[in-house]
């Protein structure tokens, strides 16, 4: 995922009325790092008990991960009865692909580790009839969620759900945060937030939003800074995830209808939504329309805004934005 980034202007032990003090809780989890700024007169939260949280959710969906139940269910024959994050990531992802017209559909995994995405090593490429293959078992309608069990039609399919189980990561500590009493609070992870406010002075929290520099092969660049007292920011992008074939990027986001990496306009979509689950799963779909397609999409989809940039026809970078992300910039 792309990075959005906190930007917090007090020290770390700055004092303010009712000696709320800002706390920071840093690590390493999901393959990225983590960071959690909350306000609070005492530290009421632990690394441990983040840790602890983000260990329960990969030993759930991650891939890396050989004892994981989403590698459990892959390596089924007819399906798995699914634990409490499994089965509501797994929800989430029915509607979001009913909702995005199958553009967002977990059951890519082959596909995306054919194209050497996924958790093994590839030694080339695939050509058009492994595409073609692989393309047979994939799709939401070879999946069937009753309850908390989830069955598929044929043994073959396997899901991915890295494009959105991090965003519900993310809600899930923060909804942590907030059973410990915390009403001042941003969480972090890989790049993907949630926050909730305002700051105890009253001032919002101000994220940056990092996109690809102009000048060709140079490192990412902060494009604007969003103000925010509460909601979730995400990004996907395939600027900075890819694999190189001769003088060709090979993209890690795979158009589910083709079987190939998506090639389009889109470079990154940012998008706001009340929890960061919603964000970081149409994230994902947006990138696969193009820019007019995509704005039309928020317009009618209420607490969601996106702030995208694409490629013009001549081959320019260009941006653009939904009316209400427009009111979130900062500058």
């Amino acid at each position: 995922m792309i990075r959005c980034y906190i930007l917090f202007l007090l020290p770390l032990f700055f004092f303010i009325k009712e000696e709320q003090r800002q706390y920071v809780i840093q690590g390493y989890a999901q393959g990225t790092d983590y960071t959690i700024k909350y306000f609070a007169a005492d530290s009421v939260v632990s690394k441990a008990e983040i840790d602890s949280i983000l260990v329960l959710i990969d030993s759930s969906m991650s891939l890396y991960k050989p004892y994981s139940q989403i590698n459990k269910f892959n390596n089924s024959e007819a399906g798995l009865r699914l634990d409490k994050h499994f089965q509501k990531v797994i929800k989430r992802s029915f509607e979001i692909s009913k909702d995005t017209r199958g553009k967002f559909d977990v059951t890519v995994a082959p596909l995306v580790q054919a194209w050497g995405f996924g958790a093994k090593a590839i030694s080339g490429f695939p050509d058009s009839l492994e595409i073609k293959r692989l393309l047979e078992f994939t799709g939401m309608k070879y999946l069937r969620l009753k309850k908390d069990y989830l069955s598929k039609w044929r043994p073959e399919v396997k899901v991915d759900l890295n494009g959105i189980a991090q965003g519900y990561s993310v809600d899930v500590v923060a909804d942590h945060l907030i059973s410990r009493g915390l009403k001042s609070f941003v969480v972090e992870i890989g790049g993907e937030l949630r926050m909730k406010g305002p700051k105890p002075d009253g001032t919002a929290f101000r994220v940056g939003i990092e996109g690809p520099s102009p000048v060709a092969n140079a490192e990412p660049v902060m494009r604007h800074v969003v103000a925010l007292n509460e909601g979730a920011i995400t990004t996907s992008g395939n600027y900075r995830k890819f694999l190189q074939r001769g003088s060709k990027k090979i993209t890690h986001l795979i158009d589910p209808k083709t079987g190939y990496p998506l090639e389009n306009t889109m470079i990154s979509v940012t998008v706001y939504a009340k929890d960061a689950i919603t964000a970081d799963g149409y994230d994902n779909a947006l990138m696969g329309m193009d820019m007019k397609s995509a704005l039309a999409f928020v317009a009618v989809r209420k607490g969601m805004e996106v702030y995208m940039i694409y490629h013009r026809p001549d081959g320019s970078v260009a941006d653009t934005l939904s009316k209400g992300f427009k009111r979130i910039i900062a500058d």
